[in-house]
């Protein structure tokens, strides 16, 4: 029936009401700015100043407190911005020396850049008022944080307030190979201590934050249609030891030279090479709570190999709902130890857009012995239709000697009025085990619809995923079930300037397993509240079931949320959940659990920044109230960021549960993405002693393993 729905949906006649939006006109530039963020070059003079920022967070059509004004200039190789941003208390406004990607809670300005004017994608490039910088890329209504690019920024407070000045190369950006060259761009200015985001152009109060159709149209004539090439050589070295039968010896030594290389076939088609990509990864990741779990943890993706182009693998209707089992149809960590790769990614045409991946990973047994390789190929396309609406293909695949596993499908997204967006996908997949000449099918299919305005929101969607549904190159946590979901969302906003905006939702689902012919459903009712200081509180009530091997559970509960900017040197945020539990085993059981997430960051300098978490999770069995594990994990991290290119940092976690401690210290050095240098060190303790023949627990701490981390690598951009 899903399948249906998905197909029949694909061919609905549709149109995109659109008003005129506001167009800007960038001016060319003899003579480029110095970007030092003091606004006194004459290049600015010649540029059109935009100064109608007007708030669409908490509310929308409210004008700022403070003026904002910006400008846009450009030249036959750059893209130039500046920002002048008023503040009649300049003693509040939030920054910091920080490392990039860390300015979320500071303010900030952004310009989000569609570089193809055909409502797919952006860029966005955010700058804090001390030049440092956090950028993205969004599509498919995800946005990315996780690649850098190369451009240039540097940010100046004053007695009145803050300036910005920004150069982002076109080497650097993806754009159409015609002439002139159309692209559009938004305008964001971000308060913290009000927590009130602005822009130009203004966004439509009855179109919600559909963007993408709402940025002002540009031309440029005569930029450089560059052929583009980068070479990325890198080093890395990792040296470990290990205590074997109480000695602490020598265990790895890890020399690895890896090699990534670009090459711009046009302005807006890319190769990209590599060999041996590494994952750059020189501290601990936070610990998460890795008991009684029924599905893997999910980890990012890091390496700048698979980073490129990521946006075009975004798939309509994947990880819509907090229930949803499809987080990605391609999560290229699945791609755990690769030899090389080569991937194609950009437009062909003016409304293609298409992603080749081939990439040949190692296999490795439990003795760390390679047994074999993987072989990973990835095809896709996509159409753009009219404004948002697309229709996309996938293929996935993962080779082996014993294995193979294909994946094949169509999804695509349809603006159905100025507020409602419709997403569907439909795919297939074929296992099989070489040796038993046999294949297993499978298939999944969704849809979901969502209408977003000032006042309302509100959306539906339904999935299906047969029973032998396997994406080896994705992240599923669950198959075998078909659901619905609906969800209702009030949204008000108080005459008060305390509590900015309050939203209520109303969520419900219902999920049949299709394994064990039961129902299961999830429902909840929550009332969120908006205030100054970026602060936020939300309390949430669910009554929900889960099935798990042929019995139903209960696994609802209370939970409250808290957090809040309570100065500009100081943020707390807590979330405590009373649930119900789930021991997953071969023997489950009905269970009750606390779970506890708490923080809070320091800033006593811009420079100097402290971190403390705590995460904490138990479970007690129902029946009889036997507490079965506690586990908590404390971490304190410690940084000192010297300039925006040097850091220092040190890092202490303890997990009270398996009684370990680990330390970490690493300095890193970052000119440009890709340029960097990292060297780390670090340790792992646990309360054991070496008794003749075995450990046994202890009092005190024992080093249980050490290791050192150096990675150099250097871009040569041409």
């Amino acid at each position: 029936m899903i399948q249906k729905l998905v197909f029949l949906s694909a061919m609905i006649a549709f149109s995109t009401v659109l008003a005129d939006a506001e167009r800007y006109t960038p001016v060319k530039l003899s003579n480029p700015p110095v970007i030092d963020g003091i606004l006194n070059d004459q290049a600015w003079t010649e540029c059109s100043p935009v100064r109608e920022f007007i708030t669409f967070i908490p509310d929308f059509d409210k004008e700022l407190d403070n003026p904002t004004t910006a400008f846009m200039g450009f030249d036959s190789e750059n893209l130039y911005f500046a920002f002048r941003c008023d503040d009649d208390e300049p003693g509040k406004i939030k920054s910091s020396v920080n490392a990039r990607d860390n300015i979320r809670a500071d303010d900030w300005v952004c310009i989000n850049l569609d570089s193809f004017n055909d409502q797919q994608s952006l860029y966005a490039f955010y700058v804090n008022p001390r030049g440092i910088q956090m950028d993205s890329r969004f599509a498919a209504g995800n946005e990315d944080f996780s690649e850098d690019y190369i451009w240039f920024s540097a940010g100046k407070t004053d007695s009145t307030g803050y300036s910005v000045e920004i150069r982002i190369p076109l080497k650097s950006i993806r754009f159409s190979n015609q002439e002139p060259v159309e692209m559009s761009i938004f305008f964001e200015r971000f308060v913290s201590r009000t927590s009130e985001h602005a822009s130009w152009p203004r966004l439509d109060p009855a179109k919600g934050y559909a963007f993408l159709s709402q940025m002002s149209p540009l031309q440029m004539n005569g930029v450089t249609h560059f052929t583009l090439f980068e070479l990325l050589p890198a080093f890395t070295y990792s040296h470990s030891d290990t205590r074997q039968e109480g000695i602490l010896g020598r265990d790895v030594r890890d020399p690895k030279p890896s090699l990534t290389a670009k090459y711009g076939i046009t302005s807006q088609l890319i190769l990209d090479a590599t060999v041996n990509p590494d994952f750059s990864q020189v501290e601990a990741d936070a610990g998460q709570v890795d008991v009684n779990l029924r599905y893997q943890l999910y980890y990012p993706e890091k390496r700048q190999f698979f980073l490129e182009g990521n946006e075009i693998f975004n798939i309509a209707s994947e990880g819509v709902n907090e229930i949803d089992p499809v987080a990605a149809f391609l999560h290229t960590r699945t791609i755990t130890d690769p030899l090389a790769g080569l991937k194609l990614t950009g437009k062909v045409g003016k409304n293609g857009t298409i992603g080749l991946l081939y990439a040949v990973d190692r296999i490795f047994d439990d003795t760390g012995i390679r047994t074999g390789f993987s072989h990973f190929p990835v095809a896709r396309y996509k159409q753009r239709l009219k404004g948002e609406n697309y229709l996309g293909l996938l293929f996935t695949g993962r080779e082996q000697s014993d294995r193979f596993n294909r994946n094949a499908g169509a999804d695509g997204q349809i603006r159905l009025d100025e507020a409602t967006m419709m997403g569907f996908n439909a795919f297939v997949s074929q296992t099989g085990i070489r040796e038993e000449n046999g294949t297993r099918s499978g298939s999944t299919a969704a849809i979901d619809v969502l209408h977003d305005t000032r006042k309302l929101a509100w959306s539906f969607s339904a999935k299906e995923i047969s029973k032998n549904y396997i994406a080896d190159a994705g992240f599923i946590t669950r198959n075998g079930i078909a659901y619905f979901t609906g969800t209702f969302k009030p949204k008000f906003y108080p005459d008060s300037s305390f509590i900015r905006r309050v939203e209520t939702e109303f969520f419900t689902s219902h999920t049949y397993d299709l394994v064990y012919d039961m129902w299961e459903t999830l429902n909840h009712a929550s009332l969120q509240a908006f205030m100054g200081r970026s602060s936020t509180f939300k309390i949430k009530y669910a009554y929900s079931t889960e099935v798990f091997l042929g019995e139903r559970f209960k696994t609802g509960g209370l939970s409250v949320l808290l957090s809040s900017q309570l100065t500009k040197r100081l943020y707390l945020g807590t979330l405590y959940r009373r649930l119900n539990a789930i021991y997953y085993s071969s023997e489950p059981y009905q269970g009750y659990a606390n779970r506890l997430t708490f923080n809070v960051e320091y800033k006593p300098t811009e420079n100097l920044h402290m971190d403390l978490s705590l995460l904490y999770n138990d479970l007690t069995k129902s029946d009889d109230g036997v507490k079965i594990y506690e586990y908590p994990i404390t971490r304190g991290k410690l940084t000192y960021q010297l300039n925006k290119y040097l850091f220092v940092r040190a890092i202490t976690e303890y997990n009270a549960y398996r009684e370990s401690l680990v330390t970490d210290f690493l300095a890193s050095f970052t000119y440009v993405p890709g340029t960097v240098v990292y060297l780390g060190y670090g340790s792992l303790y646990e309360r054991l002693r070496w008794d003749s023949d075995m450990y046994v627990s202890d009092d005190r701490f024992l080093e249980m393993k050490r290791g050192f981390f150096f990675k150099c690598s250097y871009l040569f951009r041409i």
